[in-house]
């Protein structure tokens, strides 16, 4: 065929029919004119082969026949099936627009929540284990911070100890809340200290901290009760009162003096120090009982019941007092208790309640209820970092699915662009198809109007 921009045009699409092939013989009559002979045929033998297929068309109007059966399957099928493809397409993409929406959704949550963890443990969140390992060690400034603010708390266990003096007839020797008096007046002592009632003359602690070698080998440490560990130690009279030693996993000791500073690290084979005996009557805290008080478990439990003890003391005041404002007077009405008791109002004891829930606060905080269970059990360092790991894991699962779905969507409407034009090129020869047998038809009876309905609306 010759290189003519009509010709490439009428072959362009999914099929050629009789029309087309006389719109082709009407252009080849122009390009193939310098092909005529005398007589005025064409010696061109393309053009003797589109003429002999025009010539086979008309034959018993088959042409007609073909045209009707093209304009039925392109209604009834063609069309149709396209439409129904890009509407399936177009269908596909919202629900992937859906999608990436909620997985955005997913995201951010679980970023929020990443941040929020992060933050509330003090991390960056870039060596999760690593950072909650070296968290550690804020923790004495922490309950140095505890302590001072539990020095707002005297007034209220006088208060607590006239009221529970009045109400049962006595004092306790102990007191009502002997851990938070004793916090107040002596500080964060270790928990030898707490229950001997002296300074001990050394401290062997076990090592609960998790060192950097540890959590980077990732080793398996169980650190387990300490009660059992260096049961016993011969030769205490040897011990100077001033030096501490620290034992470590690696059977090597610190040697140190009570301000802490440490002088030299030797193994215990050079030191000659034998690890037999520890007599608990002779001044040497091991175990447990060398841990703070805020530190150690038991005394750290007992400390909080009593600051809820006194929590809700002071919440029952209240309650009698609002009582007894509103016309309801009961018991608490004392007329010959203390005067602390006599002179008590909502405010002041409303002031009194407001200290005792700052330090549980402090206490019950979430990043010290963590650095306390990391700190004694390496287990738990497992498990809070992994529980880390898992919302930054599925972050980034979230972040995959989002960019999967970005790629599908992207890829369908690929699929949408390739097939609209081709449902507008079948669209646009299925009405050029109807009017050419329109016009054929009304040229076979002498050009009388000639419609064929009900193909419109289809289309």
């Amino acid at each position: 065929m010759p290189e003519h921009e009509g010709i490439v045009k009428l072959v362009t699409g999914t099929y050629i029919n009789y029309f087309h092939c006389q719109k082709i013989v009407s252009i080849l009559e122009k390009t193939e004119a310098n092909s005529k002979n005398l007589f005025g045929r064409y010696g061109s033998q393309r053009m003797k082969d589109w003429k002999e297929i025009i010539r086979l068309y008309e034959k018993d109007n088959l042409y007609l026949a073909e045209a009707a059966q093209i304009l039925i399957r392109n209604i009834n099928y063609e069309i149709p099936s396209l439409k129904k493809q890009i509407h399936k397409l177009d269908q596909t993409k919202r629900d992937l627009e859906k999608n990436i929406a909620e997985y955005k959704k997913s995201e951010i949550i679980a970023q929020s929540e990443f941040n929020t963890l992060c933050k509330n443990l003090g991390i960056t969140g870039q060596d999760i284990k690593k950072e909650l390992a070296e968290r550690i060690v804020v923790l004495p400034k922490i309950y140095d911070t505890i302590v001072k603010k539990c020095q707002a708390l005297s007034n209220v266990i006088t208060f607590y100890e006239a009221f529970a003096s009045f109400t049962l007839g006595g004092k306790s020797d102990r007191g009502c809340v002997p851990i938070i008096q004793y916090v107040i007046e002596k500080g964060n002592t270790t928990t030898y200290e707490w229950i001997y009632g002296e300074v001990p003359d050394s401290i062997v602690e076990l090592l609960l901290k998790h060192t950097l070698t540890d959590v980077e080998e990732s080793s398996s440490i169980d650190f387990g009760d300490t009660d059992d560990y260096l049961s016993s130690l011969n030769n205490s009279s040897n011990v100077n009162d001033n030096i501490e030693f620290d034992f470590n996993t690696d059977d090597s000791v610190f040697i140190s003096n009570k301000s802490g500073n440490i002088d030299e690290e030797i193994s215990l084979e050079e030191s000659g120090i034998v690890v037999e005996s520890i007599s608990l009557k002779n001044g040497i805290a091991t175990g447990n009982e060398a841990l703070r008080i805020l530190d150690n478990s038991k005394t750290r439990d007992e400390f909080i019941d009593q600051l809820l003890e006194l929590e809700a003391f002071l919440k029952l005041r209240l309650y009698e007092l609002k009582n007894e404002r509103q016309g309801h007077p009961n018991m608490s009405q004392i007329q010959e208790s203390s005067t602390i008791l006599q002179l008590s109002s909502l405010d002041s004891i409303q002031n009194m309640l407001d200290n005792v829930q700052i330090v549980l606060s402090a206490i019950l905080d979430n990043q010290v209820q963590h650095l306390h269970r990391i700190k004694h059990s390496h287990r738990y360092l497992d498990v809070l970092s992994e529980m880390i790991e898992q919302k930054r894991g599925m972050m980034e699962k979230m972040i995959a699915i989002q960019q999967k779905n970005v790629e599908k969507q992207n890829e369908v409407t690929r699929e949408i662009n390739d097939l609209q034009p081709l449902l507008n090129i079948v669209i646009q020869r299925t009405k050029e198809l109807r009017t050419d047998i329109e016009r054929d038809i009304s040229k076979k009876y002498q050009s009388r109007p000639v419609q064929l309905t009900g193909i419109i609306n289809h289309i």
